[in-house]
C-alpha cells in the first residue's frame, strides 16, 4: 500500500478528529451527531496514522 497523504494533510485530520474528540468530552455534541463524529474522528486518526485514505486511491488523488 503505497501513501497517499502529504503531512498537512495528515494534520488537518488529525486537529479535526482531536477537536470532535474534545467537543464531545465537554459536552458540547452528544447525541447521533457525536456517534457520527466519534466515528469520523476514528477513520481521520487511522487513515492519518497510516498516511493511506482509500478514498483517495479509488479516485487516484494523492496530497503528496
Amino acid at each position: 500500500m503505497r501513501t497517499n497523504m502529504g503531512i498537512a494533510d495528515r494534520l488537518i485530520r488529525t486537529v479535526i478528529a482531536l477537536s470532535i474528540l474534545v467537543l464531545y468530552f465537554m459536552g458540547i455534541i452528544s447525541g447521533v451527531v457525536a456517534i457520527i463524529g466519534i466515528v469520523l474522528s476514528v477513520i481521520f486518526l487511522v487513515t492519518s496514522m497510516m498516511s493511506f485514505c482509500p478514498l483517495y486511491k479509488l479516485f487516484n488523488f494523492s496530497t503528496k
